[in-house]
């Protein structure tokens, strides 16, 4: 499994949103570049950059930072948007980047969708936002429903090879993804399925490793320090022993701000905040 650091644009500026809402933007950190720089020395695999200006306009709003980031990291960008068109596709991916996410609830184009995939394959991702079941056809903004499990299907039959699932109710909130969810589409599909929206912390990121998702993508935790790739993402994600578990010797870690690893391969938990120490 993947885990993808989120770098969501808004007026140029690093950004969280609160389940999706605009009005209720936090700016994360002073320089998108920084951010991105930051999240290569870490180690990251992949990196989730959204265009939010452009995901309202309906166009590539913040199209040359993005290519800046694309040119000065050297690992893999996806990239969704403002993408509605196949010249912003085209764009993008002959600027480098390695897969373009297609908000198909907005663009309602399904014609767009198999073009893009009959050109580019696994290149071309489709991000879904859904709440209590439906996809919200209209983005994040507005209302018009839509099942889930049937349209994640549709785009399974189209050739779609990755889907990123957002459940808006709980993106922002740190509340953990909606697992429920999440189990029965990974049952219900054979794509690559990333979770987005409400990861907390490492606990939740082992949740859908689990599951056996293919990617986990986390915002806020980040930029909160509640996840570190430097110590808890990156071992956990290579120590095929480890395991998440109740220790009442929660006092060990008392105190201790960063993630990392017990000899045994085991956690401790203390009430609602999982910390790891390093022994």
């Amino acid at each position: 499994m993947i885990v993808l650091p989120a770098i969501d644009i808004l007026d140029g500026k690093p950004v969280r949103l609160y389940q999706g809402d605009y009005g209720q933007s936090k700016c994360v950190a002073d320089d998108v570049l920084v951010c991105a720089k930051n999240f290569e020395a870490a180690n990251v695999r992949y990196l989730h950059v959204v265009d939010l200006n452009g995901a309202k306009e309906g166009s590539r709003v913040n199209e040359d930072l993005i290519c800046e980031i694309v040119k000065t990291c050297d690992i893999p960008i996806e990239v969704g948007g403002g993408i509605r068109t196949m010249s912003a596709i085209d764009f993008y991916i002959e600027n480098g980047v390695s897969r373009v996410i297609l908000e198909l609830q907005r663009i309602q184009d399904i014609g767009l969708l198999k073009d893009a995939v009959s050109k580019y394959g696994s290149k071309i991702a489709v991000g879904l936002d859904c709440k209590d079941g439906y996809v919200c056809t209209s983005g994040l903004v507005g209302n018009e429903q839509r099942i889930l499990f049937d349209f994640a299907k549709r785009m399974e039959e189209i050739g779609v090879k990755t889907l990123i699932c957002t459940d808006i109710s709980k993106d922002g909130t740190l509340q953990g993804p909606n697992f429920e969810m999440l189990k029965a589409l990974k049952n219900h599909i054979s794509c690559n399925l990333i979770a987005s929206g409400g990861v907390r912390d490492l606990s939740h990121i082992q949740i859908c490793k689990e599951l056996g998702l293919y990617g986990v993508i986390t915002g806020k935790a980040i930029y909160e320090k509640d996840v570190r790739f430097e110590r808890g993402v990156k071992h956990m994600l290579t120590k095929k022993n480890y395991t998440l578990s109740r220790c009442k010797r929660w006092e060990c870690c008392e105190g201790n701000p960063f993630f990392g690893f017990k000899r045994s391969g085991r956690s401790c938990i203390s009430g609602k905040e999982i910390l790891f120490r390093w022994c």
